[in-house]
């Protein structure tokens, strides 16, 4: 079994991430953290690198959680990688981060959120951002 946390690295993704942290703790189980890309651009500001995925890991491995972070790169949506982690690892809950967005843009768009509420077969916990002080 398994906590799955969508991740990216915004105000929202590093809610998701804290949380999923503190769940993985609670609950003794392995947490796998879902940075994923399309591809489709030469930079993707929403994929980890480097010194940032060498901090993530440093971190969990700190706390001791057991994890795994993957970073699949194979033309897929975020949500279809966080519903196929989700399957293929038993996930218990899945925790994604949620943004405000305008309605016009909820419909121009569409949600990943949307989706892996929709189609997820487990509990989710969406959580918000702190506001900024």
């Amino acid at each position: 079994m398994s906590i799955i946390v969508g991740y990216v690295p915004t105000p929202e993704g590093e809610a998701a991430l804290e949380r999923a942290i503190s769940e993985a703790r609670r609950n003794s189980t392995l947490l796998v953290v879902i940075n994923s890309s399309r591809g489709d651009a030469i930079v993707d500001k929403r994929y980890v690198q480097g010194e940032d995925i060498s901090t993530i890991e440093a971190r969990l491995g700190k706390e001791g959680i057991e994890h795994l972070i993957l970073q699949p790169v194979r033309g897929n949506d975020a949500a279809n990688e966080v519903l196929e982690a989700a399957e293929e690892y038993r996930a218990d809950l899945i925790v994604i981060g949620l943004r405000k967005r305008t309605p016009v843009g909820k419909l121009i768009m569409g949600s990943t959120a949307q989706q892996i509420l929709l189609e997820a077969d487990c509990p989710i916990l969406a959580v918000k951002a702190a506001p900024a002080h």
